[in-house]
């Protein structure tokens, strides 16, 4: 039991030190007088409906390369006044089927996401990643259970236009110095017809 606490207590100080590293690439930027909502609307680009071409790592961190694929549709919808948003996530393909929602809500104090993902195949609700949008490009940090071991988690969506962006989903189980990207999803909007 001593063990796990000090291999728990030293995850969790790889995380902050991650996190502190880290922390210029995810700050938002600084809130104006013209926009007193800050970063609230970094998500907005998002909300609609869009195509999901997903691939998974079938066996993360195992020295595995073997990818497989989904297709299927996410759905973006702001809630709490544009405060959140919620995105749910229906794919399928030849290794199963995926459904899940992500509800993503934005803190003003800090100024920073959080993402939270709740898998329907399981009922679990993944631990929170936190950060925000610099540049284009959203960058956000955490810590997961994985296969009984606390690893690092890094999701980044970039890309962004207003019809297409790339959201990638990486592990690293060695304080962050090197990173293994599990999850790729590219989401193409899905127009409406008149």
């Amino acid at each position: 039991m001593e063990i796990r606490f000090d291999r728990a207590l030293k995850h969790a100080f790889l995380l902050a030190a991650l996190l502190l590293v880290h922390a210029p690439s995810v700050a938002l930027q600084p809130v104006s007088d013209a926009d007193p909502s800050g970063g609230q609307h970094d998500f907005d680009w998002e909300i609609g409906t869009w195509k999901t071409e997903l691939r998974r790592l079938k066996s993360p961190l195992s020295g595995s390369d073997e990818w497989v694929e989904y297709a299927g549709t996410s759905v973006v919808r702001q809630v709490l006044d544009g405060r959140a948003n919620l995105v749910e996530l229906r794919v399928e393909g030849p290794a199963g089927r995926i459904e899940g929602a992500s509800l993503r809500l934005y803190n003003p104090h800090t100024e920073q996401w959080n993402l939270n993902y709740a898998s329907a195949r399981n009922g679990t609700l993944s631990h929170p990643v936190y950060g925000g949008f610099r540049n284009g490009r959203g960058e956000f940090y955490g810590q997961e259970d994985f296969d009984g071991r606390a690893v690092l988690v890094r999701f980044v969506i970039s890309q962004i236009t207003r019809d297409s962006a790339r959201f990638e989903q990486a592990f690293s189980d060695d304080g962050g110095r090197t990173w293994e990207a599990n999850w790729i999803a590219i989401d193409t909007r899905v127009m409406e017809s008149d």
